[in-house]
């Protein structure tokens, strides 16, 4: 760009370039020779090159370090977000194919961690994968944020060298320019909706892992984690225990830290540039790290997982579940569902004081509670009738799983 606007020649461009591409294999060979005399990499590699070259003593012509380390994050990030959203749709994949092979597995649903409704196990695993899915969306906004260049804003003032900005940024594959100078380099929101979808990332996959590990336990026994994502107890032969998700889990903490910690710098800063911003590199790193770490572990997990069905319907047949459906079915029959509410939970109350479930209730009994109640009320309450009458759009039904999987296929390209 130099170049082009006359500041340097044909010759000097070159030998800058040829400059830049040996110092860059020093670095990488380790060669590089650095010294506490220089104060950053900037002045190392500008210091190197004018060892090489007089025309490396234009090389900073229009330039800060303020809009180079601005330049650098965000390609950096333009990169690394990209990657984050791969290994994201890896795992909805993941999801989603476990899903397919689980259609028709019920299973019990839970509020209060206390059992509520028989859903499919399958609708399960998609409310984990639209809840991620969402990611996707905070990561193309935060990509958006990035791909402004900064390159041209200068300390924070710009420069009276006529700098062809425009032709930087379609040389550098940024979508815009950036607009004021001074916001350029006082700028990190970009940095900040990255670690903020990177701790959105975490939170969820936290959520899920807290799951699976309540399913590992005896008292569940829903699933089974492949050995290679568990590890044995010093002491106790018996145990399995499920340390990479307690991993994802404990370091969803740090992530959560690193947004915090980069609010807690940003809040009080005055305009433009300060030196506290050097401290936004290590949660940045962090926090997209960690976030690729635990997509690819829970894939992992999600893959090889082996579902214990048996028990898991167990569970879903031996509740007193299908009350909601008990109390449906008389709505259905024109009761307001109000009353119809309060009949069903007497039904489980007696239920409960003689040691049965409602499919064993006898119907002489539920007819004492409302003569609406006929034979065919058993058939209904069925926990896996329950989930194939549902009709409402996206509800826990067999046929709006199978409606969802086909749709997400199409959105994954598979």
């Amino acid at each position: 760009m130099l170049e082009r606007i006359g500041i340097i020649t044909e010759e000097e461009t070159k030998e800058i370039i040829k400059g830049l591409d040996e110092i860059e294999k020093e670095i990488e060979s380790g060669t590089f020779q650095f010294s506490d005399a220089l104060e950053d990499i900037h002045m190392h590699i500008e210091t190197r090159l004018i060892a090489k070259t007089e025309a490396g003593k234009k090389l900073h012509t229009g330039r800060s370090r303020n809009d180079q380390i601005s330049l650098d994050m965000r390609l950096f990030l333009k990169d690394e977000l990209k990657g984050l959203d791969e290994d994201l749709a890896g795992l909805l994949s993941a999801v989603l194919r476990k899903a397919e092979t689980q259609i028709e597995v019920i299973m019990p649903g839970y509020t209060h961690l206390q059992r509520a409704q028989v859903v499919p196990l399958s609708h399960y695993l998609l409310g984990h994968y639209y809840a991620l899915k969402r990611d996707r969306a905070r990561l193309k906004a935060a990509r958006m944020t990035a791909d402004v260049l900064p390159l041209g804003s200068g300390a924070l003032a710009g420069s009276t060298i006529p700098l062809d900005r425009e032709w930087v940024r379609k040389k550098l594959g940024f979508a815009r320019v950036s607009e004021n100078s001074m916001d350029t380099v006082a700028d990190r929101d970009f940095i900040m909706d990255a670690v903020y979808a990177a701790a959105m990332i975490m939170t969820h996959l936290s959520r899920f892992a807290e799951d699976l590990i309540l399913f590992t336990t005896q008292e569940y026994a829903f699933i089974s984690l492949p050995d290679k994502l568990t590890t044995g107890s010093s002491l106790m032969p018996h145990k399995k225990n499920p340390d990479a998700l307690e991993l994802i889990r404990g370091k969803t903490g740090r992530v959560l830290g690193d947004i915090f910690g980069l609010f807690a710098i940003l809040k009080g800063l005055p305009f433009t540039y300060n030196r506290d911003l050097q401290e936004d590199k290590e949660p940045m790193f962090h926090a997209i790290e960690t976030a690729r770490d635990a997509l690819a572990i829970m894939t992992l997990c999600i893959d090889g997982l082996t579902v214990l069905k048996d028990n898991m319907e167990k569970a879903a047949e031996e509740s007193f579940m299908p009350a909601v459906e008990l109390a449906e079915y008389l709505t259905i029959k024109g009761m307001p569902f109000r009353e119809a509410h309060g009949i069903a939970g007497t039904a489980v109350r007696q239920c409960e004081e003689s040691g049965i479930l409602l499919d064993q209730m006898p119907l002489a009994r539920l007819k004492k509670l409302s003569p609406l109640f006929e034979k065919d009320v058993f058939e209904y309450i069925k926990p896996r009738n329950a989930v194939r009458m549902r009709k409402s759009k996206g509800s826990a039904s067999f046929d709006e799983v199978k409606k969802a999987i086909d749709a997400e296929k199409k959105y994954l390209g598979f």
